[in-house]
């Protein structure tokens, strides 16, 4: 338990609400029984607060941001919340823009720091054109509410704190407080009714989850084992930024291992899903789990990550598979190899929209692993060069390191990066070039004989 939340409830526990429900009056807790300090937030956040406050509007930090300080971590960003429409906040600052329709937002620059400032939100009354549904799915959300509104309309508990600049106090309308103190994550209403309003949810759970170490309240996490098939109606598009949150935010093997316990992986990795039901050596579930472990290490080092190498390592094996299938109809290695990275991300694409540029990068750390088998010669002079070397050679040592048969392969171009130049040209020297050209050699174009002058 949380030193200072401990402090804090037992204090206050004749007059903390044991169960709180939309009318309640909230819990607010006062400078002394939390450990948020301005020193912590981002000037530019305390910026738009002071704004907002002295031009006659409510305004609070809010969401993850409050969260994390609760639990003494660095948020990595800063939203507000208030009363203010998205027109006023734009008066307001003129390095604002307004972005989206399906929920509109006020987003503040500050160089490269976003502050999001959203207006409070309400639920939606019939009739009502700012708010749209069908079928229990949110298609439109900006029907403006008071605080109270906005606390009740959120996702999570934990996630439905605010904290007031005015007083330095903390509301509470939904019982987050203690959540956050007893690790767990619970949805805010009933948990189907919120989960069909929007699918994506219960990715946000997962997430949560694994990011916090939290566990899910029964009714919210037996929800998501019924209506996993809603993911289907996710716009792919919409799916291709959650995927980005939860696989590159540190904590990829842990969403990894709960998005497979709820069934969810299949809706966003189908083909990837379907090769870990019928594993060979431990394929492809050991091969994913590593990546997702490697790139959690680049995270807390400080390295630069791709979403192209999340994708190649995803879909590496349904690649491997298709790619086998092609050979057997007579096609090159490498032709093999392309056309299988085709085709398995068009059908991917229709599940989680990765753009164009990422699985094009994708498609080349494949057809390289054919490449990369190719030593002799002045090919890998060449190679070595390409922009994509590094990606795929990562890939190539991932898959030694999953058993593949590829381990002398990946020595050798591990060595090959090591030595200088004369070295390199001695190793290529000693790769003899197998039959089938497959020392990178081009076979010599044969010409058709000489036609004889007709003579008469």
């Amino acid at each position: 338990m949380l030193s200072w939340l401990k402090r804090s409830l037992t204090k206050n526990t004749a007059d903390a609400p044991q169960s709180l429900s939309p009318g309640d009056e909230p819990f607010v807790y006062s400078r002394d029984d939390h450990n948020i300090s301005r020193s912590n937030i981002s000037e530019n956040a305390l910026k738009v607060l002071y704004r907002l406050k002295k031009s006659g509007y409510e305004s609070y930090l809010v969401g993850g941001g409050v969260r994390d300080l609760l639990l003494g971590r660095e948020p990595k960003d800063f939203d507000v919340s208030t009363d203010a429409t998205p027109e006023e906040v734009r008066k307001l600052f003129r390095n604002c823009r307004l972005i989206g329709r399906r929920f509109r937002l006020a987003h503040v620059h500050y160089g490269r720091e976003i502050i999001e400032v959203a207006t409070f939100r309400a639920s939606h009354k019939a009739d009502d054109d700012a708010g749209k549904m069908e079928n229990g799915l949110i298609l439109r959300d900006n029907v403006y509410g008071t605080l109270e509104d906005d606390a009740w309309r959120r996702d999570f508990t934990v996630n439905a704190l605010y904290y007031d600049i005015s007083d330095f106090t903390v509301v509470d309308y939904t019982g987050g407080m203690d959540d956050l103190d007893e690790g767990r994550l619970r949805v805010i209403g009933e948990p189907q009714a919120r989960y069909r309003e929007d699918p994506v949810r219960m990715l946000r759970a997962v997430r949560f989850a694994a990011k916090m170490g939290f566990r899910l309240e029964q009714e919210s996490e037996a929800a998501i084992f019924e209506l996993g098939y809603l993911l289907e109606d996710v716009v792919a598009a919409r799916l291709f930024d959650e995927v980005l949150k939860m696989f590159q935010g540190g904590y990829g093997v842990e969403t990894f291992e709960l998005l497979r316990h709820y069934r969810l992986f299949g809706y966003l990795f189908p083909e990837t899903d379907a090769g870990m039901q019928h594993e060979e050596n431990g394929f492809p579930l050991v091969f994913v789990a590593k990546a997702l472990e490697n790139t959690d290490a680049r995270v807390e080092q400080g390295k630069p990550i791709t979403p192209a190498f999340l994708l190649a390592a995803f879909l590496w094996e349904p690649v491997r598979k298709e790619a086998e299938l092609f050979r057997r109809k007579g096609m090159s290695d490498l032709e093999a190899m392309q056309l299988a990275g085709d085709a398995v991300v068009a059908r991917q694409v229709r599940t989680v929209a990765f753009p164009k540029r990422f699985s094009l990068q994708s498609r080349e750390m494949w057809t390289m692993q054919e490449r990369l088998r190719r030593r002799g010669g002045k090919s890998p002079l060449r190679l070595v060069e390409h922009p994509r070397f590094r990606a795929a050679y990562d890939l190539l040592l991932l898959r030694a390191q999953c058993g593949e048969e590829v381990q002398e392969l990946a020595d050798w171009w591990t060595r090959f990066q090591e030595v200088d130049q004369e070295e390199r040209l001695s190793m290529c020297a000693a790769i003899r070039t197998p039959r089938g050209g497959g020392g990178g050699r081009r076979k010599p174009r044969r010409r058709p004989p000489r036609k004889k002058p007709a003579t008469d």
